[in-house]
């Protein structure tokens, strides 16, 4: 990952709609009506292949209107988050009062700024673009977020200002993992616990931890490093001053690990905001466990492990290969656990598969269900090889790779996992027609 990239601007300029032409999917709500989006919304983009974090962000007002203070906030930490800051602007008006405004506050920066002149739809409204360059800044570059005119020329510049990636400062055979969790559930108890001795802050109060802590250790000759992330809080309070970095933090440190670590608070139903933070996980295609903390004091009579496991999966089943274990950080009891099935699912991440025994078990399971029909035609599976880890990835080769659902892509993985060891590893799979 390279970096990050703020978009920012006054209210109603086509932000949000340039954010989902960059990302390539409709994360952020889009509509006339100004103010919108009024907290940053993270997505992930590659161009050239180079991958970096987008945040979109709500427009910036500085005169008294509804929401105006806490979206200002929010651009504003955005921007302190960025290594590159693109400021869109209304190709079609002339620079408003709002649009130096919001130049004042980005010109503090010493970050690389390019100004993304929007809604320049044909070449009539090109030159419309050269106005901007009176706001003081060198790259102004004409847009249009509805059609996807000149993004990639915007996309460009944007690579072209990034920071060189960052190198993993730890040797190849280090296990990384982060401890991932709303707050208060006992992350930074459980990461003392781990490495035996009070390295990070710990406190009943919600958010104590407010950036990724980086902690070293070995147990039984090998290394580890175990990251605590600040908690991450519901939408509406996530993104309150005093959190300006935990949740990207939270990211860069899911993305920068080989296994993530959900906590559960055993005590607590399981919740939408757990399953949302289980999802940033899940989406960045690491290994997984889920840890259920505070089982010293969870009534034996009202749950059991078992009763608790089946319920995490139900609710949660797009987790249904991460091991679900039980322990108290603050007793110190099963910590032991974790550290096994962490040095287990990290084995099963990196697993390898010879061809012929995978090809073996593939074809046996088309054989015991065929693919189905499409447009009268079968669906044929001839040949597979594992071209990669961390997530182990395989490439299946078939006679047509835009029309095999999805289910059955599920039923593929379900007999790998049956023959093979990946607990707490995801599987993936990229399909390709045979020549």
């Amino acid at each position: 990952m390279r970096g990050v990239v703020a978009i920012v601007g006054r209210p109603n300029v086509g932000k949000s709609s340039l954010f989902n032409r960059i990302i390539g999917e409709r994360l952020s709500i889009t509509d006339d009506a100004s103010g919108i989006t009024r907290d940053r919304i993270y997505g992930k983009a590659s161009w050239l292949n180079q991958e970096f974090r987008v945040i979109d962000t709500g427009g910036i007002i500085l005169k008294d209107e509804p929401f105006s203070k806490e979206i200002r906030a929010q651009a504003t930490l955005a921007i302190d988050e960025a290594d590159v800051i693109v400021m869109v602007v209304d190709a079609r008006a002339s620079i408003t009062d709002e649009d130096r405004d919001v130049i004042k506050i980005l010109h503090k920066s010493t970050k690389p700024l390019i100004i993304a002149a929007n809604k320049v739809d044909d070449g009539s409204f090109k030159d419309y673009i050269y106005d901007f360059y009176a706001l003081g800044c060198d790259e102004v570059v004409g847009v249009s977020a509805l059609h996807g005119v000149g993004v990639g020329d915007l996309l460009d510049k944007i690579v072209e200002n990034l920071p060189p990636e960052r190198k993993d400062p730890y040797d190849s055979d280090v296990i990384k993992f982060c401890l991932i969790g709303q707050p208060n559930v006992g992350k930074s108890t459980l990461s003392n616990a781990i490495v035996g001795e009070e390295r990070t802050i710990v406190s009943n109060i919600p958010g104590t931890t407010r950036d990724a802590i980086d902690t070293m250790f070995t147990w039984h000759s090998k290394k580890f490093v175990v990251v605590d992330t600040a908690g991450i809080r519901k939408q509406g309070k996530i993104y309150e001053n005093a959190e300006k970095y935990s949740v990207l933090r939270a990211m860069q440190a899911i993305e920068r690990c080989d296994i993530a670590v959900l906590i559960l608070d055993g005590t607590q139903e399981l919740s939408e905001q757990d399953k949302r933070i289980a999802g940033f996980a899940r989406e960045t295609n690491r290994a997984m466990i889920i840890a259920v903390n505070k089982w010293d004091i969870v009534p034996k009579t009202d749950k059991t492990m078992k009763e608790m496991t089946e319920k995490i999966k139900v609710q949660m089943p797009f987790l249904d290969f991460a091991p679900v274990i039980f322990l108290s950080a603050i007793k110190k009891e099963r910590v032991h656990i974790l550290i096994e099935e962490v040095e287990k699912v990290y084995d099963n991440f990196n697993r390898r598969v010879q061809t012929s025994v995978l090809n073996d078990v593939l074809l046996d399971a088309v054989l015991l269900n065929q693919p189905p029909l499409f447009n009268g035609n079968r669906l044929r599976l001839t040949y597979a090889t594992q071209d990669d880890v961390m997530p182990p990835s395989f490439v299946l080769f078939v006679n047509d790779e835009k029309h095999m659902h999805f289910s059955y892509l599920r039923y593929l993985e379900n007999q790998l996992r049956n023959s093979f060891e990946f607990s707490g590893s995801p599987i993936k799979f990229t399909l390709r027609k045979n020549e």
